[in-house]
């Protein structure tokens, strides 16, 4: 601390180290998870050697147990659905608000970003009298969960979106205007392509936040045949669950992953031949 004061551009060590402590703290207990997914008997506390049973397994294993593949195929379902609804509602509200200039803009902003603040457990419950008293046609199930799922994630896209537009500013799509471009090719060949990384990241988020969500869904379920992987961990957690909860939230967690890592290298492609393309375009 002294040395920090004396210089305070020096490197930050104690900093670098309760960094360290606090990603290893994190990491602790989903590793430990992930481990007991892999252990050869039933128990989730000690170990008793490595085995796929809980995969793979003839009896009880995510990929042979009816009840665990009807959870994951769901989870899957959702996350589908939540990211093909708000992805395109998400980037059309955000090229409308980035363009809004008359009266009531900040308010409909402020608006927009409501979803990111609310508590989950009260949107949770307000969707669920929602669909209760106001549209009691569309009910419970899995059309009331996509809906509440896209509701809270469209302020996600919203906002990545429009920071994507703010780097962007207005140059590219008055150069096209200024060559003869009509408005359709504007958006079309010039600012959506600009826009796919932020695009790419969005999808990524709304997917990994679709099969992450618990209260939402949770309220919205109607029967076995709408429950998520979270809500299955949730309601076999404090009984004499075995390694397989482990192995299904292993495999989310894998899916998760490789979605995000999948949409990384297309961030990084997407993101990369543009911005080569852009420092060709100004040198000449």
């Amino acid at each position: 601390m002294r040395a920090w004061l004396r210089n305070p551009w020096a490197r930050p060590r104690a900093l670098v180290v309760i960094a360290v402590l606090y990603i290893l703290w994190s990491i602790l207990p989903v590793a430990i998870a992930v481990l007991f997914a892999f252990n050869n008997g039933r128990s989730r506390t000690t170990w008793q050697g490595f085995s796929l049973r809980w995969f793979t397994g003839a009896t009880g294993s995510v990929f042979h147990d009816p009840e665990l593949q009807s959870a994951l195929k769901h989870t899957l379902v959702l996350g589908v659905i939540c990211v093909a609804l708000s992805v395109p509602l998400g980037v059309t509200l955000a090229l409308g608000l980035q363009r809004w200039r008359g009266p009531g803009g900040t308010t409909v902003n402020t608006l927009m970003l409501l979803p990111l603040v609310t508590p989950e457990i009260v949107m949770g419950v307000a969707l669920l009298l929602l669909f209760l008293r106001v549209f009691p046609g569309i009910g419970l199930g899995t059309p009331a969960q996509a809906i509440g799922q896209v509701t809270f994630t469209i302020s996600y896209v919203v906002v990545m979106v429009r920071g994507r537009l703010a780097s962007i500013g207005p140059e590219y799509e008055e150069a096209a205007a200024d060559l003869g471009a009509p408005p359709r090719d504007q958006l079309m060949r010039v600012l959506l392509p600009l826009l796919m990384p932020a695009i790419i990241a969005s999808a990524a988020v709304a997917f990994a936040l679709s099969l992450d969500d618990f209260v939402v869904t949770q309220y919205l379920s109607s029967d076995a045949s709408t429950t998520t992987v979270p809500m299955l961990l949730y309601a076999s957690a404090r009984g004499a669950p075995t390694p397989a909860l482990n192995a299904i939230a292993t495999v989310a967690l894998v899916i998760t992953l490789a979605t995000l890592a999948l949409a990384f290298i297309l961030y990084r492609r997407f993101a990369g031949g543009r911005e080569a393309a852009n420092v060709a375009a100004l040198e000449v």
